[in-house]
């Protein structure tokens, strides 16, 4: 493991530090692009890693940010009902853009601009979570209060 993160992870590393948490971005030797590949690089069940989904707001093409625990598919209907607009998936492009990472490397802070941000509440069931650290083998662990509290998300079903 490499003693200087990757400049996207070390990106993230301040942002939880300025956030006022002593979380460790650790980039491991094996992807994380994937749930399943974050939890077997980990040592975690799938449950406790955090997908980070950029959609896109079909009437004011904001970006809108679901973090959702591993094995769980995001309910965009269900999703809708907090916002004032349908949603659509968002491209990669507009992903780079709107949060300055690439798909497979979210993380759920430091982002180009604030993101309207929504968390499965079914990430609360566990101690500790792990979140993407802004590249696609960068991880650090997170609860998720403090998850919910860093991103000023809103805590919903989104099954």
């Amino acid at each position: 493991m490499p003693d200087v993160l990757s400049s996207s992870a070390q990106k993230v590393q301040k942002a939880l530090a300025e956030n006022g948490l002593k979380c460790e971005v650790m980039e491991l030797p094996n992807t994380t692009r994937s749930a399943q590949d974050a939890a077997n690089a980990i040592g975690c069940k799938v449950e406790q890693i955090v997908k980070s989904l950029v959609f896109r707001g079909r009437n004011t093409n904001n970006p809108v940010l679901i973090l959702a625990s591993g094995p769980n598919r995001v309910n965009e209907k269900k999703v809708e009902q907090f916002l004032s607009e349908p949603l659509d998936k968002a491209n990669a492009d507009f992903v780079r853009e709107r949060t300055g990472y690439a798909i497979g490397g979210i993380p759920p802070v430091g982002h180009i601009e604030p993101l309207k941000t929504f968390i499965d509440e079914d990430l609360f069931q566990y101690e500790e979570i792990w979140a993407a650290g802004g590249t696609p083998n960068a991880v650090f662990k997170i609860t998720a209060n403090e998850l919910e509290q860093i991103t000023k998300g809103h805590r919903i079903s989104i099954k």
